[in-house]
């Protein structure tokens, strides 16, 4: 007999009513613990137990970083055609328009203008959800207009990575992007504007191969996977088992390849912090946090 008959009959629930939890609870990946998805989000998505941080969208990005979450975006018209006419297990202009509409975004990166503490800046920050946040000609484009925009106004520039590396659905053309970004940096590193790299989860292939390195300074969040090739792949090309902790940001930090390891509740005051420091407000006391 069913769980839900009686012996005099089935049970009425007619007048039951319905609680959906489904989506509010979080499950950490690290520590196994669950969460209650708003505690979550109150506590900048980070595990309030583990402290691992999770993947955020670039909106949300912007709104811990700009002031009062009041930004102008530029170059957000712009958008990626399929010039190889790639397909793979689907057509690449089928996977654009579907990223499209899941973040509402034209490409995977957004550019904003605004003031982060008071100190003017220009952003461009990645969105993994839009393919991996791979970078193609688009976002090549848009990095590089970021950076020129800085470099006119002789405004910080801010780049937050979160990327799978090259969109290689654009053959050639998206590798041509890590020279095409590395030369405006160069430009922009030569009118003395500071340029401050973060990193995030994760940071990978040909964005590691470029502009996430070149920063002025180079910061990261905590367990942010940072590499070229990934773990994986190190692993099955060597035959040899990696380090624990092997492309996570601390074993960079460690090993000289980053600047500092700041949580996320600190990033934008560490932020101004160094901004006061290269603009020569100030000799604030920048130290990496693990």
């Amino acid at each position: 007999m069913a769980w839900f008959k009686r012996e005099s009959g089935e049970l009425d629930t007619s007048g039951a009513k319905t609680v959906r939890t489904e989506g509010l609870w979080v499950k950490c990946e690290n520590c196994r613990q669950i969460i209650w998805k708003k505690d979550l989000e109150e506590n900048l998505n980070v595990c309030p137990k583990c402290d691992k941080h999770f993947r955020i969208d670039a909106r949300k990005r912007l709104s811990l970083l700009m002031d009062d979450n009041q930004y102008e975006t530029f170059d957000a018209n712009l958008s990626s055609t399929d010039p190889l006419k790639f397909v793979d297990l689907k057509q690449y202009s089928s996977r654009l328009r579907q990223a499209q509409r899941d973040t509402g975004l034209n490409d995977a990166v957004i550019n904003a203008q605004g003031k982060l503490l008071g100190r003017p800046v220009v952003a461009s920050v990645m969105e993994y959800g839009f393919i991996g946040g791979s970078m193609g000609a688009v976002v090549g484009e848009m990095i590089t207009r970021a950076a020129e925009r800085a470099c006119d106004a002789k405004i910080p520039l801010i780049i937050v990575s979160a990327s799978g590396g090259a969109r290689m659905m654009e053959g050639v053309a998206s590798l041509m992007q890590l020279a095409k970004i590395s030369a405006a940096l160069a430009r922009l590193d030569h009118a003395k504007v500071p340029y401050i790299s973060v990193l995030t989860d994760p940071t990978t292939g040909g964005v590691t191969a470029s502009f996430a390195m070149l920063g002025d300074l180079n910061i990261a969040e905590p367990g942010a996977l940072i590499g070229f090739a990934g773990p994986r792949v190190i692993e099955q090309t060597i035959r040899q088992k990696l380090p624990q902790g092997f492309q996570r940001s601390e074993f960079l930090l460690e090993h000289g390849m980053l600047d500092a390891v700041v949580p996320r509740k600190d990033l934008k005051a560490y932020i101004a912090r160094a901004l006061d420091f290269m603009s020569g407000a100030g000799s604030p006391q920048l130290s990496a946090v693990s």
